[in-house]
């Protein structure tokens, strides 16, 4: 008899590890996938198109939820937790609920899950969601340029629409944001890399992705997402860690995972953060691995009319998951907003609307800021309505996509923006090259 599996996830890892691993063997069945963290996506079916010939129905996105009920009415013998950006308390309170109501509980790992490349390929993940991994990509893409090298940017999925449109899909231009009615989340994403000339490859099938990605690319970038380990496996490792949550390097799934298999860390976030908290980060990076090259970065904040925001009553809203399941209580936005001198950073709470005001009873930690929400149009228009409704003098808006051009905020609002800087020896290119040596890869052209 076949074994019936449950996979827990969150519209990312849990489809590719089923791609990967359980699509094409008989000898089980999956009999279905739960959703967490991101709204809307429970009630959903992964399409027949994807799941292949041995699922002519597709199978059916449950919220977690229901885990305890979905065990027993499916029949379930095995739950696979696939998503990511998790304290390890949460990680085993859900095996804790899996084996008491009878089944088991498995965590897959690179081996199974990494797709090999014919192209040389580095991976820029993190231990936390929010750390600045889309930076230091743009950044490395430079560096890359720099050394004659030829890359594309293949970035972590976000498939939160229709997910047989997005089996493989290819962003070079606004026009083809549009054309795939991305959300506010892939915007953030993709849109830094398509305005510095990068194209970038996302969908729901890596290996469809990865070899489109192939034909145009000389080395294949990966563009982590939350702290998730990469789909594709990396011929170098850049893992980054964040000293405003000294500790989480210890204590987060998969980050730590990330940390011991990293070649290259980067402590960002050091012209913000405490001596003491960086010296923490980085005792706790070599401990799990002293064979690291660790590269110190800072990611100042700058903001387009500095003059303007002095003495101003401000509303800011920051990357929506920096703030959510991240769990940052500030980030770029606070930052900037006390750097020139706010008179006020407004407290946004009582203008919420809908899915934006539950955001605030799921994430109570979040308070003076507004998390850029918009995962559905219905959500969006939500986003909107908040803005619009704050008693304030200015936006802030520090997220890595220009939300007035989305949401027609006018004169009012003011883009921040943020950059990754080496500070000190050795760089990033520094550390690139030397690992790129090591493992026979250089020069890269």
């Amino acid at each position: 008899m076949s074994k019936n599996i449950l996979i827990l996830g969150a519209a990312g890892r849990d489809f590719h590890n089923f791609n990967v691993v359980f699509r094409k063997d008989a000898g089980v069945r999956v009999v279905g996938f739960t959703a967490t963290q991101i709204p809307s996506v429970g009630g959903r079916t992964y399409p027949a198109q994807l799941a292949g010939p041995l699922y002519p129905e597709g199978i059916k996105i449950h919220p977690e939820s229901e885990l305890g009920r979905l065990i027993h009415e499916l029949g379930v013998d095995l739950c696979v937790f696939s998503y990511s950006d998790v304290s390890f308390q949460t990680v085993m309170t859900r095996a804790s609920e899996v084996l008491a109501e009878g089944a088991s509980f498995m965590l897959l790992g690179p081996d199974e899950t990494m797709i090999r490349s014919r192209r040389p390929v580095i991976s820029v993940c993190a231990v936390r969601t929010g750390v600045g991994k889309s930076a230091t990509t743009r950044k490395l893409v430079s560096v890359l340029k720099s050394l004659g090298a030829s890359p594309a940017v293949i970035r972590h999925p976000m498939p939160y629409g229709n997910l047989a449109l997005q089996e493989s899909q290819r962003f070079a231009s606004h026009g083809d944001l549009d054309a795939h009615n991305c959300t506010v989340e892939e915007r953030e994403e993709y849109e830094p890399h398509i305005d510095a000339g990068t194209v970038v490859f996302a969908g729901v099938d890596y290996e469809k992705v990865l070899r489109a990605a192939e034909q145009e690319a000389g080395v294949i970038l990966w563009d982590g997402g939350n702290n998730d380990f990469p789909f594709i496996r990396p011929d170098v490792s850049i893992v980054l860690v964040d000293p405003h949550r000294p500790g989480h390097e210890l204590t987060y799934h998969p980050g730590q995972a990330n940390v011991r298999m990293a070649d290259i860390v980067v402590i960002n976030k050091v012209d913000t953060a405490g001596a003491e908290a960086i010296e923490t980060t980085k005792n706790n990076v070599l401990s799990l691995n002293p064979q690291a090259t660790v590269v110190l970065s800072e990611m100042p904040v700058s903001a387009e009319r500095p003059e303007g925001i002095s003495g101003k009553r401000v509303l800011v809203i920051e990357d929506g998951p920096t703030v959510t399941h991240g769990e940052m209580a500030y980030g770029a936005g606070v930052i900037a907003a006390r750097k020139y001198g706010a008179a006020e950073i407004v407290d946004p709470r009582p203008w919420a609307v809908g899915s934006i005001r539950e955001a605030y009873s799921k994430y109570p930690h979040m308070q003076n800021l507004l998390p850029a929400l918009g995962y559905t149009p219905a959500q969006l228009e939500e986003l909107q309505k908040t803005i619009r409704a704050v008693d304030c003098d200015l936006v802030l808006v520090a997220t890595p996509v220009d939300l007035r051009k989305l949401l027609g905020l006018g004169e009012r609002a003011v883009r921040i923006s943020y950059e990754v800087v080496e500070k000190g020896e050795p760089d990033l290119r520094a550390a690139l090259e030397t690992a790129l040596r090591r493992k026979n890869l250089w020069p890269l052209t």
